[in-house]
C-alpha cells in the first residue's frame, strides 16, 4: 500500500480536532497531539500538515515502503497510535526476531518469511493495548481501529 492510500486510511481512523481532558495527549487534531508536537499549532493544523507529519514521523521511520503492503500499513496505524518505538517491537515478536526495536535487515526479512504476519502483528497489537491505562474507557476504539486497519490492509 502507498503512503497516500495509507495515510488516507489513517486518517479516516483519527478524525478531526477533539480536546478530550481524559486523553493524555491533550488537545488532539487528525491524530496528533499538543503533547508530542508541542510547536505545531495543534488547533489550527491542517490535513496536509498532518500528512507531512505522519510521512516523516511514522511512514518513513516504520520504513513502510519496504514493508509487505497489507504488513506496511498495519505498522503504520500502529505506530500512529502506539509509537514508532511499540509498533517496530510488535512487529519484532510477530515475527519471531530479536526484540530490540530497530526495524533492520533482520526484521524485514522475517517479515517476507512470516506468510500470516499481518494476523500475528493484529494480534499482538491488539493484546498491547488490553495493559495500557485507559482501557477502559478508550478499549473498544482501540481494538475496532485494530480489526479495520488488518481489513483495509487488504483492500
Amino acid at each position: 500500500m502507498s503512503f497516500d492510500n495509507a495515510v488516507e486510511l489513517v486518517l479516516s481512523l483519527e478524525g478531526g480536532l477533539v480536546d478530550d481532558p481524559k486523553d493524555p495527549g491533550g488537545l488532539t487534531n487528525f491524530g496528533i497531539s499538543q503533547r508530542s508536537y508541542p510547536s505545531l499549532d495543534i488547533r489550527n493544523l491542517t490535513r496536509d500538515q498532518a500528512k507531512g507529519v505522519y510521512r516523516v514521523d511514522f511512514w518513513d521511520k516504520v520504513r513502510g515502503d519496504e514493508l509487505p503492503a497489507a504488513l506496511g500499513f498495519c505498522v503504520f496505524s500502529c505506530a500512529v497510535n502506539m509509537g514508532v518505538y511499540k509498533a517496530v517491537t510488535l512487529l519484532q515478536r510477530a515475527v519471531a526476531v530479536q526484540v530490540d526495536g530497530v526495524l533492520g535487515a533482520n526484521t524485514l526479512a522475517a517479515t517476507n518469511r512470516t506468510k500470516d504476519a499481518v494476523a500475528r502483528f493484529c494480534a499482538e497489537w491488539a493484546l498491547a493495548y488490553t495493559g495500557t491505562r485507559n482501557f477502559d474507557l478508550y478499549g473498544r476504539g482501540w481494538l475496532r481501529r485494530v480489526f479495520i486497519t488488518a481489513l483495509e490492509s487488504y483492500a
